[in-house]
C-alpha cells in the first residue's frame, strides 16, 4: 500500500534565485539544513549526512535524481543499513519578489517500522525545516 506523501508548502520572503541558492549551495545549506561534506545539483551526484535523534544518529545516503535549474530538485533519501527508499522534491514557484516552496517527501512507507522513521517525525522535521529554519536563514541574507 502506498502511503500519502508528506507535503509542506511555504511562501518565502525571497526571490526564487535566492531560495535556489539556499537549496543548492552546501555552505548556505549548513546554515539552515544539514552540513554536507559535498553537494552538487547535478543528476547522479551522491551525498551523505548524519541526522537523527540525540540518542541515535543515522547515515543518510542520497542521490540527485532530477534537476530543473531554479525550479525543481529531487533526490533519493535512504538510511545506511536499513531497507527502504524515499524521495524528496523541492519545487520553486516565483510569485513576484517572493517564492512559494513546495516540499514533497514520498516513499516513507518503504522504511522499516522503527519509531525514529515514524511519519510524524518526518512531518515535524520538514515543517520545522521549511516553516522555520529556511525562512529565518533567508531573512538574514
Amino acid at each position: 500500500m502506498k502511503a500519502e506523501p508528506i507535503i509542506v508548502e511555504k511562501t518565502l520572503n525571497a526571490p526564487a534565485h535566492k531560495v535556489w541558492e539556499a537549496l543548492t549551495d552546501k555552505n548556505k545549506m549548513k546554515q539552515w539544513y544539514f552540513d554536507l561534506k559535498e553537494f552538487s545539483s547535478e543528476v547522479g551526484f551522491e551525498f551523505t549526512f548524519y541526522g537523527g535523534t540525540e540518542e541515535k544518529q543515522y547515515l543518510h545516503i542520497c542521490k540527485i535524481t532530477e534537476v530543473i535549474p531554479g525550479k525543481k530538485l529531487t533526490h533519493s533519501w535512504r538510511y545506511d543499513g536499513y531497507s527502504g527508499d524515499s524521495f524528496v522534491t523541492f519545487e520553486l514557484f516565483a510569485e513576484g519578489d517572493k517564492t512559494r516552496l513546495k516540499l514533497t517527501h514520498t516513499g516513507l512507507e518503504t522504511f522499516p517500522p522503527e519509531p525514529d522513521f515514524a511519519r510524524s517525525n518526518f512531518n515535524m522535521g520538514w515543517n520545522h525545516i521549511i516553516g522555520k529554519s529556511l525562512p529565518e536563514y533567508l531573512e538574514k541574507v
